[in-house]
């Protein structure tokens, strides 16, 4: 939906299974019209379009994209945005590590996020902007060297002069966001710009690269880096890099004592990844890959747990986490304030709770349109407060 200062709101739809096209748009006839119709009766409905790489090549056909359209225009919604992170499926079976699979070392991830934007320039109405969002390159874990580096150079590189052709072609301002996660080739403010600035040290004659290419700022992803909002945000914007969509999301957090840790192995799950960082005092973070890993380095050292653990399980924005378990939607709030005061660094906001279907019991709000029901008033509320909706 369209609020003030041209910023467009939606939900994700990576919440809802859909591997195939006709899986995909099954679940926007399902769940998003429910919403819609709750949250923005007879007002135009922003979607937040996630596309697996089968689906995009599916919806990529004349006759299909065509009836889209008609669908769209039918039910008064317009897609600002898509979710190009995950490549493959993303739910019901092992994501771990492999969502970052294809990375950008490999041509198939450039081929599917120019697919993205061929379909997205196509669906967007006429005079919006429209992104694309991303993996942060690739993955600490992959094993990237100085060959993988230029290789993830070279195809955004590629990337991006695809971009700016649609753009010039369709007169939209399109945009690509990489997104940082833990163990994400950069996950930190710091790591950020350090990527940036080397592919300027590669490219330093692509003096248009920002105008195309910046981040998907996911609260959750820095909240759990124990970063603070304004100092980030303001360094990444500082250093001229676009911000091209904020993903509105909330991360667990909690004092590792060891009725906390017990109750945390319900949050242990065989589908996504769900690092973990431990902070204590000012020494450095500690950071492991997953809550197992946390566990057991809790289970050897129980005299070094550290003050606060943050745990990559996004969890609805409205909820109130109990028993010793908090949230990081302070850093959510932070977020929103700084774009109070600079509501024209970015356009494209999307809420994104992915996890509905590994959620502990406790969690969840009726089904699943009733939580992202409730996560639109929450955050329409802390908006209007902002003076950022009506």
């Amino acid at each position: 939906m369209l609020l003030h200062h041209g910023i467009h709101l939606g939900y994700c739809t990576n919440i809802h299974r859909g591997e195939t096209w006709a899986e995909t748009w099954r679940g926007l006839e399902d769940y998003s019209l429910r919403v819609r119709k709750r949250v923005a009766p007879g007002l135009p409905y922003g979607i937040g379009l996630r596309l697996s790489e089968q689906a995009a090549r599916e919806l990529d056909q004349p006759c299909q994209l065509a009836e889209f359209q008609e669908w769209l225009e039918k039910n008064a919604c317009y897609v600002y945005t898509i979710n190009g992170f995950p490549y493959g499926s993303f739910h019901g079976t092992r994501v771990k590590e492999q969502v970052f699979k294809p990375d950008w070392t490999s041509p198939a991830r450039l081929d599917y996020t120019n697919l993205l934007f061929d379909i997205l320039s196509k669906l967007l109405p006429k005079g919006m902007s429209g992104s694309v969002s991303t993996l942060p390159g690739s993955h600490k874990e992959f094993g990237i060297g100085e060959d993988e580096l230029e290789a993830i150079f070279v195809n955004l590189k590629a990337c991006r002069e695809h971009i700016e052709k649609l753009s010039v072609a369709t007169g939209h301002d399109l945009h690509l966001g990489l997104e940082p996660e833990p163990l994400g080739l950069f996950e930190t403010s710091g790591e950020t710009l350090k990527f940036f600035g080397l592919y300027h040290d590669r490219f330093p004659q692509d003096t248009d690269f920002f105008k195309f290419v910046g981040l998907n700022y996911d609260c959750c992803h820095l909240a759990i880096e124990f970063e603070e909002a304004a100092e980030a945000l303001d360094r990444i914007t500082g250093a001229g890099i676009r911000l091209s969509k904020l993903h509105l999301s909330s991360a667990l957090k909690l004092k590792p004592t060891k009725e906390n840790l017990a109750r945390l192995s319900s949050f242990d799950e065989p589908v996504y990844f769900h690092q973990v960082i431990a902070r204590e005092g000012d020494n450095p973070l500690r950071r492991f890959r997953d809550i197992p890993n946390a566990m057991q380095w809790a289970a050897s050292a129980p005299n070094e747990l550290g003050d606060e653990w943050r745990v990559h399980f996004h969890v609805p924005l409205h909820a109130e986490p109990t028993g010793g378990f908090g949230d990081t939607k302070d850093h959510l709030l932070g977020c929103l304030d700084w774009l109070a005061k600079k509501p024209e660094a970015c356009q494209h906001i999307e809420m994104e709770t992915y996890t509905w279907e590994v959620l502990p019991e406790g969690l969840r709000s009726g089904d699943v349109v009733d939580q992202l029901s409730a996560e639109y008033e929450w955050t329409l509320a802390e908006m209007r407060k902002r003076g950022l909706a009506e």
